[in-house]
């Protein structure tokens, strides 16, 4: 039986392949220790996913282990000597970085340091596939040129059709303190990869979404937006007209790829991951969308000052993965995602 280990197994993309590859035969064990209840509060806790995979999992595992122990995640890999290695826990936001910086650092870059030296001790041969994060080019996509239509701000070159690809500098540009720490976790993962030849995958995210995320106001767009409709909150809009646009890839698909990585491991690899134009949509469009399907207005604040480093216009160039893996491709449409987060009942 192949053995996947998964950190952040009870948020949205570790929990979605918990059961994806459960439902496939191999043995999961999971590490989390809901740190998304500290970060962000009620809304963040995953409890109730937690319990959601104990209930429909065969060969999951559990572990409440905090990955900025070393020699916890040492002795764990060293003892379950994984196939695959998939790293999708995270301090996620870039508003929440600048209130605990060290804990953002720790977590997302000295965690994944911990994670890599124990594979490189342990499991060299395994794949080890990094959730990155589009964060990562910092400002630099709001340099493109853009238009303004009713609803979206856009790219206005036809060059540009196809949205951020991974030649994007991540150099002279404003990350959020988020941003700078993901980056050097990326940055890692790709030197393990070169230097020690560990077949390693960075994979820099759009919006990851489905029913599973616990959203809260300072991560998970969709999610929380929903959430904010259905129960009647105050949504706050931050600058751009709320025009900004992102491009939305739902977990089931970010896990498909997953599986492709390990039937086809390249070292050293960086993908773009994201929904495409396709699954693209801006703030005020998405809330037209849940308040048609939810029958609800949506109570909204608009404040003027946008959040730092925000993304104007980010849709993911999907080309070279695309490239490299064409089996593989985007298959939950926009359309299915907002349906499925309008249904969802946690």
């Amino acid at each position: 039986m192949k053995r996947l280990l998964v950190t952040g197994s009870s948020g949205l993309i570790g929990s979605e392949a918990v059961v994806y590859f459960d439902m496939r035969g191999w043995q999961v064990y999971g590490v989390d220790n809901n740190m998304r209840l500290d970060f962000f509060g009620p809304d963040g806790d995953t409890t109730w996913n937690l319990e959601r995979l104990k209930g429909c999992t065969r060969n999951f595992t559990h572990c409440d282990l905090d990955i900025r122990d070393r020699n916890g995640i040492l002795k764990l890999i060293e003892g379950f000597r994984p196939d695959m290695i998939v790293h999708a826990a995270a301090q996620p936001s870039h508003d929440l970085a600048k209130d605990r910086p060290f804990d953002d650092f720790e977590v997302n870059a000295v965690g994944t340091l911990n994670l890599l030296e124990a594979t490189r001790r342990c499991c060299p041969e395994s794949p080890f596939i990094f959730m990155s994060t589009n964060k990562v080019y910092g400002d630099a996509p709001n340099e493109k040129h853009l238009m303004e239509t009713d609803t979206r701000w856009d790219f206005s070159d036809p060059a540009d059709c196809n949205g951020i690809d991974e030649t994007c500098r991540v150099d002279s540009a404003l990350h959020s303190l988020f941003g700078a720490s993901k980056l050097a976790a990326d940055v890692m993962v790709q030197e393990y990869g070169r230097y020690f030849g560990i077949p390693t995958v960075c994979l820099r995210g759009g919006c990851l979404t489905g029913p599973n995320h616990s959203g809260a106001e300072l991560h998970g767009f969709l999610a929380y937006l929903a959430r904010a409709v259905k129960e009647g909150r105050t949504y706050r809009i931050y600058g751009y007209k709320g025009k900004q646009v992102r491009d939305n890839i739902h977990a089931q698909d970010v896990c498909a790829f997953f599986e492709c990585f390990y039937n086809g491991p390249r070292v050293a690899a960086v993908y773009n991951l994201g929904g495409g134009r396709a699954n693209s949509v801006s703030v005020i469009e998405a809330i037209a969308r849940f308040e048609e399907a939810i029958g609800k207005k949506l109570s909204v604040q608009y404040i003027e000052t946008n959040r730092v480093g925000d993304h104007i216009c980010y849709i993911s160039d999907l080309r070279r993965i695309r490239t490299d893996y064409p089996a593989w491709g985007v298959r939950v449409s926009l359309d299915d995602i907002l349906m499925q987060l309008v249904g969802r009942s946690q």
